[in-house]
């Protein structure tokens, strides 16, 4: 498993809203800045899917980024596989000053887990910056 976290200074209501509304994913969801999402659908219940369209914003390159949620526990925890059947969990966790969120996910085979790391935190990042701006 590979883990990416980060320390967010908001309440969970809004991280939660943020995380799973697919009119803020597409404000936030992108690895650089020359790369976004421009749709996301998501049905968060267990059963439920999400589909994320990645591109690259110049139109060369694009991909759906989709799973099925295991388990949800409200503003505590989300499972999903994706569709290469890799194991994803978010963890939202309240601390002193704010919520720590970690992801854990299986590293596929073809991109090396340190850029998978990179790619995955670059995101989060991302995510941290949306939600306290």
């Amino acid at each position: 498993m590979i883990t990416v976290q980060t320390k967010i200074q908001a309440p969970i209501e809004k991280v939660w809203s943020l995380w799973t509304s697919p009119e803020h994913i597409t404000s936030w969801n992108a690895a650089s800045e020359d790369w976004h999402t421009p749709y996301a659908e998501n049905d968060l219940k267990v059963g439920g899917k999400f589909k994320y369209t990645m591109a690259s914003k110049d139109g060369t390159m694009s991909f759906d980024f989709v799973g099925t949620y295991s388990a949800i526990l409200d503003k505590k925890l989300i499972a999903y596989s994706i569709e290469d059947g890799r194991m994803v969990i978010v963890v939202f966790e309240e601390q002193e000053d704010g919520f720590e969120i970690r992801e854990y996910f299986e590293p596929e085979s073809v991109n090396s887990e340190e850029l998978q790391h990179q790619g995955w935190q670059a995101i989060l990042d991302n995510f941290k910056k949306y939600v306290e701006n």
